[in-house]
């Protein structure tokens, strides 16, 4: 992972506080890195973002957002994550 995916998640995170959402960058012990996202309001609702290749994945591997634009992808992302009484 480059250091501009690991800043891009790092933006994607800034932007998912900003609606609410609790969100993460995670490293894991390969390197690879992150976002965990959870909806404070119904912690079922989790996801985890990855960021490659300059866009936003979501964690079943499909592409979701392009990375230079972290507010859109955070908006789908809340979209995904809002509890049903939202």
């Amino acid at each position: 992972m480059g250091e501009d995916d690991f800043r891009r998640l790092e933006h994607l995170v800034a932007e998912l506080d900003a609606r609410g959402l609790l969100a993460r960058v995670v490293r894991t012990p390969s390197g690879r890195a992150y976002v965990r996202v959870i909806n404070p309001d119904a912690t079922s609702l989790t996801e985890n973002v990855v960021c490659q290749a300059a866009d936003y994945w979501w964690s079943w591997g499909e592409r979701m957002h392009r990375a230079d634009d972290p507010a859109g992808a955070a908006t789908k992302v809340a979209r995904v994550l809002a509890a049903v009484s939202e």
